[in-house]
């Protein structure tokens, strides 16, 4: 396993967890300390540092060792590796997809084309739609 690929694999499991999703979340905001980023939380400091340290060790944030505080900041670049790496794979997918559909289309059958939960197909640009 090449070093990117165990960047790769730390960081999409940095993002399997809720919590850490969510400490990314309030840290695109702007840089916080652990205390400011434990406060939505009903975790102790103690556990939101140990969140950290797998971001950390991720590349998703850093910590400045100027100040005594350590504000933690977001580290965008590693999240923008991640996207890629997806947007390459989806492509391939929905390559394959279209495989099957023009193969379907030869057998006299209607396209195979599944729909994922958000109600895309697999290939096509997430919707920005919300729901009320």
């Amino acid at each position: 396993m090449t070093v990117t690929d165990e960047r790769l694999s730390s960081t999409f499991a940095a993002l399997a967890d809720p919590t850490r999703r969510a400490i990314l979340a309030r840290l695109a905001g702007g840089e916080a300390t652990v205390s400011q980023l434990t406060e939505p939380f009903a975790l102790t400091q103690q556990a939101i540092s140990k969140h950290l340290k797998v971001l950390e060790r991720a590349g998703l944030i850093s910590r400045s060792a100027a100040a005594q505080s350590r504000p933690c900041r977001l580290e965008p670049e590693q999240l923008d590796t991640a996207a890629e790496w997806i947007g390459r794979h989806r492509q391939a997918w929905a390559a394959r997809y279209d495989r099957l559909d023009d193969h379907l289309t030869a057998l006299g059958q209607p396209p195979a084309r599944p729909q994922c939960p958000s109600g895309n197909t697999p290939g096509s640009p997430p919707s920005r739609e919300t729901t009320t």
